[in-house]
């Protein structure tokens, strides 16, 4: 009798087992190329539905489609029991896992036990049968000789997860092809075809630039980021101070070091979700032509949600596709997304890791990575450089020294900027003054800050910068218009709207004040002559500083540090034991944060303290043991967790308020296409950490996943959701 991988799709044909597991192994030996396991993948993917061959499995999928539930008869031991015999170990778990994530060494040795136990008349059922259309299964393949030659624990971790991603991805597909009756292609464009077009578009950029010393510096930094571009593979720096250019400098870099190294794809990783929607305008700007299949992706979600499956357009379907496994040749996600895929142990997170390898990623805003989480981080990014064929690039303006911690230390690193003292003290625009003793109150900044005709006022929390701002709004003259406010408490469309009226007033000349958290300082192009920052890490009050004349406009900008006696404890949360080495090291008659070589020695001190190394040694050793679950669980980038709480009535838009409950009752209802109706959504979309949201939970009402409406109130002129009893929160 025939034996089937999958129920009768909308032709009524059902998917035959063998079509299933030569298709699936097919195209994860095409994933793993990159990396050479392609035999592995390949194998991996024939053994990994060999347990549908059982005579039980057979007839409960006949059942299923008669009643319309579920098989539920497991399928995974056969083929897991198969790979550990032919000598797989650890990557029989590939097999295990392929639906509901790879688990650690103990819960699959008990799973082998109980594939030679309670299921052993199935296992040797299925097996025997589905080698009679598959005999391949029965013969093992060995190991990448690469993976044998390293002997290094972490290279196995990484291979596992990149071995896992391109099975995965593959059964993925090859189920989707046959549900939906159409195949899904690859994207035809990669990397080494997009270098001209960037020139020539950044040519037309660049087209109407003011001949200035500023500008005459950012082209320098672009030449000398391009003249490394013809390197070889491996770790690469650019210290490119802020307002240099250094978005269009790392891209120019990594596209042509991809054609001279012929890699696949770029990656850009960004800190925060506001710096990824506003770098990928750029890069669409430069890299996307209309009419023609996109070539950026844009990958991140405030919303903890499976990708869905529903169609609409051929650019949604696209963008929906390429988001699943990033198949496109430029994508812009957040570091957030990047790492914690890669320390994951879920299949919806990995299905994309298969194709990192042969990539340039770049890590922008590269000093905003968490020192708790610096050792396994490193760690996995020299595996990918070494064994992945993956270029690094590292870009900041405060460049960490990461190169003296033992896990790099001994790893060859390649300097885009030669003589970067140099291009820092000649893009060197504003003097520092310190405002640290006596203790300002918040009155005296507010009227300080109030008193400027343009000035930006950026603090360490939330609630500090609503405290400062309504203060401002009653100091500052009605004549000199009025506060602006910035923070994730805010919906996005809510801060889009801000920033356009804020930069339009700048660029006109006209008096604005601005009052905002740290969500200002990575990426967002804003232009000041004053810039006040509360007292924060040396990295931080740095980059405040690329907010003031970030074009050179003035001979001068002025950035005024300050210290409001009580605020202490509250930044000591935000910022860790990083505050106190800071203090040490800049400062009234300190360096000030710009000198570079202050810098390095402050970061140096500050990983000693924090003990960096020491403190990530529990992730690695639990990768060492391939404690999957446990890494993942261990691994997180934020620890902070907040909520997606959307708004309808953040906007004055009758309209868009209906429109908003509309797609609210939609999500609700669990109507199809629902990744699609949340990217409508993201407009109107803020964040409240999780603690708060629980405390007010009677104003909120779930919508999907982790995703509320905020019924409370929402100050729409300014503030977005205020909350009198609100904690000392970051953002």
């Amino acid at each position: 009798m025939a034996l089937w991988g999958h129920s009768a799709n909308h032709l009524g044909k059902r998917h035959s087992l063998e079509e299933h597991l030569r298709g699936t192994g097919r195209r994860a030996g095409q994933n793993a190329h990159a990396f050479h396991a392609a035999d592995l993948a390949r194998h991996l993917g024939h053994l990994h539905d060999v347990g549908k061959g059982a005579c039980d499995w057979q007839d409960g999928l006949i059942r299923a489609e008669r009643t319309g539930g579920r098989v539920g008869i497991p399928h995974k031991h056969a083929g897991t029991w198969l790979a550990e015999h032919q000598g797989l170990d650890v990557f029989c778990g590939v097999v295990f896992g392929h639906h509901g994530g790879l688990v650690s060494l103990s819960r699959l040795n008990d799973e082998l036990g109980a594939a030679e136990g309670k299921y052993q008349p199935q296992v040797e059922e299925a097996i025997d049968r589905a080698s009679q259309i598959v005999p391949e299964i029965l013969t093992g393949p060995g190991f990448p000789s690469w993976i044998e030659e390293a002997q290094d624990p972490m290279a196995v971790d990484v291979l596992v997860r990149m071995v896992f991603s391109a099975v995965v991805d593959a059964d993925y597909l090859d189920t989707a092809e046959h549900f939906d009756g159409q195949p899904r292609l690859a994207h035809p464009l990669d990397a080494t075809d997009l270098v001209a077009r960037f020139e020539i578009a950044r040519q037309q950029m660049l087209a109407d630039a003011v001949d200035s010393p500023v500008n005459t510096l950012r082209r320098e930094i672009y030449d000398q980021a391009l003249s490394g571009a013809g390197g070889p593979v491996g770790l690469y720096r650019l210290p490119s101070p802020t307002g240099s250019g250094k978005t269009l400098s790392a891209a120019g870099f990594a596209l042509h070091h991809a054609a001279d190294n012929d890699l696949r794809r770029v990656i850009v990783a960004v800190p925060f979700m506001s710096i990824t929607e506003q770098n990928a305008q750029v890069y669409r700007g430069l890299l996307d032509h209309p009419g023609h299949v996109p070539t950026v992706l844009e990958h991140h979600s405030g919303i903890d949600l499976d990708t869905p499956t529903a169609v609409v357009s051929p650019a949604e379907r696209w963008r929906r596709l390429a988001a699943e496994n990033w198949d496109a040749p430029f994508v812009v996600t957040t570091t957030v997304r990047l790492f914690e895929s890669l320390f994951s142990n879920r299949p919806a997170a990995m299905r994309r890791l298969h194709n990192i390898p042969g990539s340039v990623l770049i890590l922008d805003e590269v000093q905003s990575l968490p020192d708790s989480l610096l050792l396994p981080i490193l760690s996995v990014l020299r595996t990918l450089t070494e064994y992945f064929n993956v270029t690094v690039l590292l870009a900041s303006a405060t460049q960490p020294a990461y190169g003296n911690l033992q896990v790099v230390r001994d790893l060859p690193v390649h300097d885009l900027i030669p003589e970067p003292e140099r291009l820092y003290k000649a893009l060197n625009r504003v003097r520092y003054q310190w405002w640290v003793s006596p203790k300002p109150t918040p009155d005296q900044v507010a009227e300080r800050a109030a008193a400027q005709r343009q000035s930006l006022v950026i603090c360490n929390t939330t609630a500090q910068a609503a405290q400062l701002h309504t203060l401002m709004e009653q100091q500052r003259a009605s004549d000199n218009g009025p506060v602006w406010h910035l923070s994730t408490r805010m919906t996005s469309a809510h801060r889009k709207r801000h920033l356009e009226k804020i930069r339009a007033l700048l660029k006109e000349g006209k008096p604005v004040a601005v009052v905002s958290t740290q969500l200002v300082e990575a990426g967002v192009d804003l232009d000041f002559p004053t810039v006040f920052r509360a007292f924060a890490t040396a990295e931080a009050m740095q980059q405040a500083a690329g907010r003031c004349n970030r074009n050179g406009h003035l001979a001068e900008g002025e950035v005024v540090v300050f210290d409001i006696d009580g605020w202490d404890a509250s930044a000591a949360r935000v910022y860790g034991p990083a505050l106190g080495v800071t203090q040490e090291y800049f400062g009234p008659g300190r360096a000030f944060p710009d000198d570079v070589t202050v810098m390095e020695a402050y970061y140096t001190e500050r990983f000693a303290r924090a003990n960096v190394e020491a403190v990530g040694a529990t992730i690695q050793e639990r990768r060492e043991n391939y404690d999957f679950p446990k890494v993942a669980e261990l691994f997180r980038m934020i620890d902070e967790h907040t909520v997606p709480v959307v708004v309808p009535h953040s906007t004055p838009d009758q309209e868009e308020q209906d429109e908003c409950l509309r797609l609210i009752q939609h999500l609700r209802a669990g109507a199809a296409g629902s990744g699609h109706l949340l990217r409508r959504l993201r407009p109107y979309i803020a964040s409240l950490p999780k603690a708060l949201a629980l405390k007010h939970a009677d104003l909120t009402s779930p919508v999907l996943g982790d995703l509320v409406e905020w019924l409370g109130d929402y100050h729409r002129a300014q503030r977005g959701i205020e909350l009198t009893d609100s904690k000392e929160y970051v953002f």
